[in-house]
């Protein structure tokens, strides 16, 4: 306890409060530009944190990555283009929303569910970190293969209309993912000699290309500002939350379940967090039909599990040192600088620096609510400009996204050509989400199952010699043939009723 007195003397600071406000506010500006995500947030508040003790410097990252997540849903629902990839899963369902004239209560559940996914997942990083971990460490590459499965049988659950097209969608996704230098035989694939496509398609570029690219080709394809949503009355932001927050409570706790679990696997994140959410949500819901028609169910489930993540992330930080995401890599190089070095032993010799980093997590997502009620406010205005203004200005926003990934004009024409792509796509009925996961979850399923097979020696049964990849692999074909179970029922059925 005196521990945690002193944790909370070091947080309660009025200069580390004074700086976590700053970093909030600059969290909330990155997220809503898209293509500056968290992670580059993160990066450039680096240069800070040189000049400060180790609770604030610490204290800023977790504060400005959790308000850059929440505010990655406000360009998502106000104008389809997701802020931060975390955000992506659930895009289309929010601007639906919008269009429906619910964009605040869109924005509303986003945040309030931020906020309890975040608290959440803040109690989980508390109070569980040790015993989290030593099971999320257990994961080798055939667990990570089989996540990386599953997370992609979310692609066909989470697209709308054609299951057929959502294959094909997500087949482009991963086709896209194998270009670059093979990890394995170090060869280059479909480069065509190009030096810039041999570190392949950067997923940043992708992502606003397809969904923000795209969207500003529709409308200039157009004859009229597309975009015409009715505005709600002001103070609607929270307004009607209460009854849909006690309809799926058990969605919150899903959600937040789900992001603190997949959060505290390594490489997993927040991203990820929300597609698998979204995608149980939609599976498990009882009435899938009105997803993609502005339902707010999928928003609960995602809005939670992204911010919970961010908490899941540190259990493997704090306790091995091993980065649960590319933020807290750099945290963990930041704990490094300031002498707090992650692991076991940091509990012992500095429990009360680790603690007033629990701390910080409750803070942030505390702080998040007010602050995002501010941003969520002036947001609206957005909608009342000009789309023959809006757009340019989208346009070069996403261009200095694009550029800032790796300060190459190249991230700028990948941007270009995939958000062509993804118009062709949607005016032919494709939907471009499974294309997204495919992209995001491509590497990560050929080089888990590259490792593997070097491991095993080539034997397939090596892929289930782990109680953890055992019960991962049965579930992830058991979710592969219920639907062709089902289409085989339906079709004896049909068959039968011919028949008589």
């Amino acid at each position: 306890m005196d521990t945690i007195f002193k944790a909370f003397a070091l947080i309660s600071d009025p200069q580390t409060l004074g700086i976590m406000l700053l970093a909030a506010v600059f969290g909330l500006f990155v997220g809503a530009i898209p293509g500056l995500t968290a992670t580059m947030a993160t990066a450039l508040l680096i240069p800070f944190t040189f000049f400060l003790d180790p609770v604030p410097a610490i204290a800023i990252i977790v504060t400005a990555v959790a308000t850059a997540i929440f505010a990655g849903d406000i360009p998502g629902a106000l104008l389809r283009i997701p802020g931060t990839p975390a955000s992506a899963a659930y895009c289309d369902e929010s601007y639906a929303m919008t269009k429906k004239g619910q964009g605040e209560q869109a924005l509303g559940i986003a945040l309030v569910t931020s906020v309890i996914g975040g608290l959440v997942g803040s109690v989980v990083l508390a109070f569980s970190a040790p015993a989290l971990a030593e099971f999320a460490i257990q994961f080798s590459s055939y667990e990570y293969f089989w996540l990386a499965c599953l997370g992609l049988s979310c692609a066909v659950i989470i697209s709308t209309g054609s299951t057929l097209k959502g294959f094909v969608s997500l087949f482009i996704g991963l086709f896209i993912a194998t270009v670059g230098i093979d990890g394995t035989a170090g060869h280059p694939r479909f480069t065509f000699g190009n030096v810039e496509l041999m570190g392949g398609v950067s997923f940043i570029p992708a992502m606003i290309g397809m969904f923000a690219i795209s969207e500003v080709l529709r409308y200039v394809a157009s004859n009229r500002d597309v975009i015409q949503v009715p505005l709600q009355k002001s103070g609607s932001v929270f307004a009607g939350l209460g009854p849909i927050l006690r309809k799926y409570k058990f969605n919150i706790v899903r959600g937040s379940s789900i992001g603190a679990v997949v959060g505290i696997l390594p490489g997993a994140g927040a991203d990820i967090a929300a597609w698998i959410s979204f995608a149980i949500s939609k599976k498990r819901s009882k009435t899938p039909e009105k997803f993609g028609t502005g339902h707010p169910e999928g928003l609960v489930d995602a809005g939670a599990a992204n911010n919970a993540s961010l908490a899941g992330a540190w259990v493997p930080a704090t306790v091995f040192g091993i980065p649960g995401d590319s933020i807290t890599a750099i945290a963990i190089g930041v704990l490094y600088m300031k002498g707090m070095n992650p692991g076991p032993m940091v509990f012992i010799m500095n429990p009360e620096l680790i603690y007033a980093v629990f701390l910080a997590f409750f803070m942030a997502n505390l702080a998040l609510l007010p602050l995002g009620f501010v941003a969520i406010k002036l947001s609206r205005h957005i909608l009342r400009i000009p789309r023959r203004v809006l757009m340019p200005i989208i346009v070069i926003f996403c261009m200095v996204g694009a550029f800032a990934i790796n300060n190459t004009v190249f991230g700028i024409s990948v941007m270009l050509v995939l958000g062509v792509l993804a118009y062709l796509m949607e005016e032919n009925g494709f939907p471009v989400a499974p294309a997204i996961l495919g992209i995001v979850l491509g590497n990560m399923v050929e080089d888990n199952f590259m490792a593997s097979m070097i491991k095993a020696d080539g034997d397939p049964l090596g892929f289930f010699s782990r109680p953890i990849a055992a019960t991962l692999g049965v579930i992830t074909i058991l979710v592969w043939l219920v639907p062709l179970v089902k289409i085989l029922i339906r079709w004896q059925a049909k068959r039968r009723q011919q028949v008589s």
